[in-house]
């Protein structure tokens, strides 16, 4: 649902600038407390993971594909906040070297992929894990939940958007029905993606994902005879030994890097949801021409002839470069960080 250059008025679009600014800086500092030398590394692969299948459209009905937003996947995997500065690295690469999302419609886009569906996915995945079983597993059809109802929440704001700002004058309840309707379809897919990715991770690493920290029953040492070793009062729990983070990192480079790079190629051709309601509902002719709409990467490649697949290893690589140097940056800054730092001294 990538927002081209001329659906919304200028003001509109200097509004939705201002909230993802704003949304942004405040992310910059509250991800502080989400961010240590662990989780840098792995918010940069889910920021290139959410990259790599947003490049693949999957097909939803006659004639419409659409694609992950990845808005609830990187609230849960990393955390709301880095979140929303993950989504924020995605859509800056795609405006800026692949011509995907206008550039005075880049904050409408940060403001609905990158902060309307990390709020949502966020808020109904705590919800649904507040009645369900404590423990990570319930982390899996948690997420789903929220994944499943960002997508249309995010196709409502757009049309909320529309209706103060949109360059054409329509009928806002027939827009309404048919955002809804392709987004909720759309949803469905975003909700299969999302489950199957937290499953996978919480199977081999459920300590790495955000949304399971809590849900794991303490450790419990246990003496020779099977007694349980006592915890002193007001001592620490005793907690698992954590393994290395770098088999997940290079397992979920690899996978990026071949679904980017492999499977980009198989992707659905057909428009993506917004794009097919513009052309049924009428305004698809007020997008304008994006800036960079002539460069040799525009469209993943195909302005200038570059294969999809060799573009799209090109963009996980960007992002995690981008990704690893803000999110190591922001860490740094972190309290616990300090606390590190002032021990070493």
């Amino acid at each position: 649902m990538h927002v081209p250059d001329g659906f919304l008025n200028a003001p509109t679009s200097v509004a939705t600038g201002a909230v993802a600014a704003a949304g942004v800086a405040v992310a910059l500092r509250k991800a502080q407390g989400e961010l240590d030398e662990r989780a840098a590394p792995l918010a940069g692969l889910t920021a290139a993971f959410v990259f790599a299948v947003q490049m693949l459209n999957f097909p939803v009905g006659v004639g419409t594909s659409g694609h992950l937003m990845g808005g609830a996947l990187a609230a849960v995997l990393v955390g709301p906040w880095t979140a929303v500065l993950c989504l924020s690295v995605v859509l800056l690469v795609q405006a800026l070297l692949f011509a995907d999302g206008g550039l005075t419609a880049l904050g409408t886009n940060i403001s609905l992929i990158g902060i309307t569906t990390v709020v949502v996915g966020w808020v109904v995945t705590r919800a649904v894990l507040a009645v369900l079983p404590k423990r990570p597993a319930s982390v899996v059809p948690a997420s789903a939940a929220g994944a499943l109802l960002s997508v249309p929440v995010a196709a409502l704001v757009f049309v909320l958007l529309f209706a103060v700002g949109g360059e054409a004058s329509l009928s806002l309840g027939a827009l309404t029905v048919s955002m809804l309707g392709w987004h909720t379809l759309i949803g469905i897919g975003e909700a299969v993606i999302t489950g199957l990715t937290v499953s996978a991770v919480v199977a081999v690493r459920p300590d790495l994902v955000y949304a399971a920290r809590g849900l794991r029953a303490p450790l419990q040492l246990r003496n020779a005879d099977g007694t349980l070793v006592p915890v002193a009062a007001g001592g620490p729990e005793p907690v698992a030994a954590r393994g290395s983070v770098r088999p997940l990192l290079i397992g979920g480079g690899v996978v990026a890097l071949a679904l980017a790079g492999v499977v980009s190629f198989f992707a659905s051709a057909h428009p993506d949801g917004l794009e097919y309601v513009a052309e049924d509902e009428g305004f698809l002719a007020t997008a304008r021409d994006h800036a960079f709409g002539g460069s040799a990467l525009a469209d993943y490649g195909e302005v200038g002839g570059i294969p999809v697949g060799v573009a799209g290893v090109l963009g996980v690589a960007v992002v995690v470069v981008l990704g690893v140097v803000l999110f190591r940056l922001v860490g740094r800054r972190s309290p616990a960080a300090a606390k590190r730092a002032d021990a070493v001294r």
